[in-house]
This record gives structure tokens, sequence and C-alpha cells, in this order.
């Protein structure tokens, strides 16, 4: 039960730590691109860049990028503010993966114990000789225990990763809109 208690442990961590992490960066303002809009289309380029370098998240980091990189092919922007991107998906899908092997390995545990249960059930019968009706109840206690307890505790973890990668997902989709947006807004006609 204790590599049980453990993964439990982890995996709340892990949830809790990466659910944070991802709300704080799927925040933006929502009239970020507007005021980035009107600053480039005013020509204002040095407050574009103040702005997307003073709000921390994966979108003004992309937009920073993009700003940067104003004056060369929109092919040249395109691709580094991908990078950065892709950057950004990374950070936000850091330690996931434990997740998923939580999800993965806490059952394998708990049919651990359901074996370890019946080898004391049929050891404690083969040393007494006992067959008595507490010996057989021990033993197939101690393996519903490890057994429902692993998939629960592999069930939260599946349930977990899945919520926090659509959250990533929504996240990407905000990205992808505002990456959209700005090379739009770099090929608008100058007023």
């Amino acid at each position: 039960m204790y590599p049980l208690y453990f993964l439990l442990v982890a995996a709340i961590y892990v949830f809790v730590e990466r659910l944070l992490a991802i709300n704080k960066a799927s925040r933006i303002e929502p009239n970020f691109m507007n005021i980035i809009r009107d600053n480039i289309v005013t020509g204002n380029v040095q407050a574009a860049r103040n702005l997307a370098k003073n709000t921390n998240s994966p979108v003004a980091r992309m937009i920073d990028k993009g700003i940067q990189r104003i004056g060369k092919p929109l092919d040249a922007i395109e691709k580094s503010m991908e990078n950065v991107g892709r950057l950004e998906m990374y950070n936000m899908e850091k330690n996931l993966s434990i997740l998923s092997l939580i999800s993965g390995i806490a059952p394998m545990f708990g049919f651990l114990g359901t074996i370890i249960g019946m080898v004391q059930l049929f050891y404690g019968i083969a040393s007494t000789g006992e067959y008595t009706l507490n010996t057989i109840a021990g033993g197939i206690y101690t393996k519903m225990i490890t057994s429902a307890t692993g998939l629960i505790i592999g069930l939260i973890a599946y349930v977990g990763y899945n919520f926090l990668s659509t959250l990533i997902d929504k996240t990407a989709n905000k990205m992808e809109v505002a990456s959209s947006e700005f090379i739009d807004i770099l090929q608008e006609p100058t007023r």
C-alpha cells in the first residue's frame, strides 16, 4: 500500500502544480491584441513591444518575438513565433507525463497487492494447516483493497492527465489565434 500512497500524493501534487501553471499561462487580457494592433498600425512598435514584454503569458512572449522580427519576411516572423510557441507548449506539458505514467502503473501495483494477498493466504493455509474463514478473508481483503486502491489512483491520474491536456489544447488554440491575428496585423495597409 505504501507505493500506492506515494503514487497518489505524486499524482495530486503534479496535477495541482500543472493546473496552476497552465491556468496562469492561459490567461490573457481581452484587449491585448487590440492594443498591439493599435500600436503597430500607428507605427508605435516600441509601445507594442513594451506591452508584450511586460505581459507574462505564452501569447505575449510569442507576439514579442514577432514584434522583434518586424521588417523581416513574413515567413521568418511566423517561423520565429512558431519556435517560441513550441517552447511554451513544452513548458506547459512539462511533468504531465508523470500523470500518464501513474495512471498506468498504479493499477499494476494494485494487482501486485492482489498477488501478495493471495500468496499470504495460501502461505497461511499451508503453514498452519488451518482452512478457516478468517484466514481466507484476510487474504481476500488484502487482495481487494490493493486492487481497488490501485484502480482508483490510476483513474484519478488518467482523468487529471486528460483534463490538463484539454487545458493545454485550449491554450494552444489561443496562441494560434493570436499568432494569425498578429500576422494579419502586419499585412494590414498602413493608415
